[in-house]
């Protein structure tokens, strides 16, 4: 039996925030986590909780449903968002934000669960694996033990907790299948961001990242050089 959905509902108004809660525990295979009035705490809610749906408010006093909704898409292991609002306004700016729904309050229980299936299949699958097959001999790696993949002639070369293994899957059909769950440093590479733990600068001058658990040091390009600062300033 897989675990329940974990749902963190964030609204400074206690009435809806009861309401929402009397509809996701409704509902099979879905369970609330915790709840969040104060907007400048959902963040933190959301590290120390680690919820997989965020049913966000958007109109709340002092900062609003799609000001947050920016500050946790930056989250490694970000958590899908659902808005839940009074007001239609603001629909195209949270799907620009890659919200799963836009709920339009009172919501109807169909809707709800509706946007929550929607949810479950945005969510990063800590149960897959990746197969490695080399000869008549076959292995998978839990994707959650993956920590670099490196394009390499016709494979993808896969570094995880265990050592290295092959796989055939493209580099760029695996930043599709498990798009929150690395970041491109290179062309040829792509990290786990849980995994990211710096940055330095080889005697050549070449930026390189440093990986938890890995002596494997990939070159940023360029390209990608300011969005792996910005993921390690978010980590600070």
């Amino acid at each position: 039996m897989s675990a329940p959905q974990r749902v963190l509902i964030v609204d400074d108004e206690l009435p809806a925030t009861r309401r929402l809660e009397r509809m996701v525990a409704a509902l099979d295979g879905v369970a609330v986590c915790g709840f969040e009035h104060d907007p400048t705490q959902v963040v933190t809610k959301c590290r120390d909780l680690g919820p997989d749906v965020v049913l966000l408010d958007v109109e709340m006093p002092g900062l609003n449903g799609v000001d947050i909704a920016r500050q946790l898409r930056a989250m490694p292991a970000a958590p899908v968002v659902i808005f839940v609002t009074a007001f239609e306004q603001y629909a195209v700016e949270a799907f620009d934000l890659d919200a799963v729904d836009y709920l339009v309050k009172p919501v109807r229980s169909e809707r709800l669960e509706r946007a929550l299936e929607r949810a479950r299949e945005r969510q990063p699958d800590d149960n897959a694996t990746l197969v490695s097959r080399i000869g008549d001999r076959t292995m998978t790696v839990p994707i959650s033990d993956v920590c670099a993949l490196v394009a390499e002639d016709k494979y993808t070369v896969v570094h995880h907790a265990g050592g290295m293994a092959l796989v055939e899957d493209s580099l760029v059909r695996l930043e599709e299948r498990f798009p929150d769950r690395f970041i491109r440093v290179h062309r040829k590479a792509l990290v786990a961001k849980a995994s990211l733990r710096g940055m330095h600068r080889d005697a050549d001058g070449q930026e390189r990242v440093d990986i938890k658990g890995s002596k494997y040091c990939p070159p940023v390009s360029r390209r990608n050089l300011p969005a792996v600062r910005k993921l390690l300033l978010k980590k600070d």
